[in-house]
């Protein structure tokens, strides 16, 4: 292999790239790698993935789609199979009607964001959306050049939506709203009644838009119970609902979720998908069918695992001195305050990093509302976590 040169000409990007965004638990998962490559031991508690390996049945459905041939191109919205079972699967968890033709089957959730905001969203246009909160939202929006307009997620309302932050934010700019519940980065729920409140404003702005992330609809404890937006009838034309596979079923690397969305702009969807992906991976749709229509006793047992390490995870930082956790209800994320610390939450995390061996994230990762916080994942071992606890503590002393 012919060597790197050691200078290249000067990069001209096009302006677009200067307003995009990253994931920020990449970059410090690469830190923690390189790390890791000089012999450190690092705690992983960064990344938003289950520790768990793809169901026995999901796979041995994949591998069986690999010998019959599921190889090829398929159609650019989904193969018709998987997007009935899809529409089934959200009519049974959502209690709604769905059609086929209102599904569209992607390479992962983030396409369903960007081909909301491409197909939507135009230079001068506002979006909400929740801060903290995924910073693909953010970095989306501003690569379409629209106005990024963050509504603050406070731990005062234990990380709930507050209706008001977002109706006070609407203007006639406004082009869509953004709804996470339940939420990354914090784990927080908004009770059915609060977004009632929140549909029940955008009626009066028929121009808006509703993008509800989904993603964490199965991850709920202590008896709460998922509520979708679209069970609303009267703004139903106005949702594009994000789900998919990856953190229900743990299946992160077979790349797959999908957007429920009024028919006719699901072919703008498909339009897009044709111009991008082409089409999602056949053998990897095989899959998600049995993922949705099948034994759902390995989802029941990673949720239960989950909840012990949520209360564990939880008493653990709540017992080092100037911090303290609130007890999420969604997801399988803690969002712990650090405030009382007197560090930044960049300066704590890459504290807890270098010198702890816990590779976190800072709560600003997610937005400038983030600032006083670090978001842990649980998504790891009890044992694992209540090592990188000790670690964390250790760190927090040494201040």
């Amino acid at each position: 292999m012919s060597p790197m040169p050691e200078t290249l000409p000067a990069l001209k990007l096009a302006t677009r790239m200067s307003r995009l965004g990253t994931e920020t638990a990449f970059e410090v998962l690469a830190k923690a790698k390189a790390l890791e490559a000089e012999g450190r031991n690092i705690v992983h508690l960064e990344i938003g993935e289950p520790d768990f390996d793809t169901p026995c049945n999901i796979v041995e459905a994949g591998v069986t789609a690999l010998r019959e041939g599921w190889t090829h191109y398929g159609p650019a919205n989904g193969q018709p199979e998987a997007r009935e079972v899809v529409a089934d699967y959200v009519a049974r968890t959502r209690g709604v009607d769905v059609h086929p033709d209102e599904v569209v089957i992607v390479p992962g959730g983030k396409p369903t964001m960007f081909y909301a905001m491409l197909a939507l969203v135009e230079k001068g246009d506002e979006v909400i959306y929740p801060n903290p909160g995924f910073p693909i939202y953010e970095s989306m929006i501003q690569f379409c050049g629209a106005k990024a307009v963050p509504c603050p997620i406070r731990e005062v309302n234990s990380f709930a939506l507050d209706p008001q932050d977002v109706i006070s934010r609407i203007t006639p700019h406004t082009k869509m709203v953004i709804l996470n519940s339940p939420a990354n980065p914090t784990g927080g729920v908004t009770p059915k009644e609060s977004l009632e409140v929140v549909l029940a404003a955008l009626k009066d702005h028929p121009d808006i838009w509703i993008l509800s992330d989904e993603i964490y609809s199965r991850m709920l404890y202590d008896g709460h119970q998922h509520y979708s937006p679209m069970v609303d009838a009267e703004i139903r034309d106005r949702i594009i609902l994000l789900d998919g596979w990856s953190k229900t079923y743990a299946m992160t690397g077979w790349r797959m979720g999908f957007g429920v969305m009024r028919p006719d702009l699901a072919a703008m969807f498909t339009k897009l998908m044709v111009n991008s992906n082409s089409c999602t991976a056949s053998f990897s749709q095989r899959a998600g069918m049995e993922a949705l229509t099948g034994d759902q006793s390995a989802v029941d047992s990673m949720l239960q695992q989950f909840d012990g390490r949520r209360k564990r995870i939880v008493e653990l930082i709540n017992d080092i001195p100037g911090m303290h956790c609130h007890l999420p209800v969604g997801a399988f994320y803690v969002f712990p305050n650090i405030k009382g610390l007197g560090l930044s939450s960049a300066a704590l995390q890459d504290k807890i990093l270098y010198e702890g061996g816990v590779s976190c994230l800072a709560g600003t990762s997610f937005g400038a509302e983030g600032e006083g916080y670090l978001r842990f994942s649980y998504a790891n071992s009890i044992e694992n976590i209540e090592e990188g606890m000790r670690r964390v503590r250790a760190v927090v002393e040494s201040l």
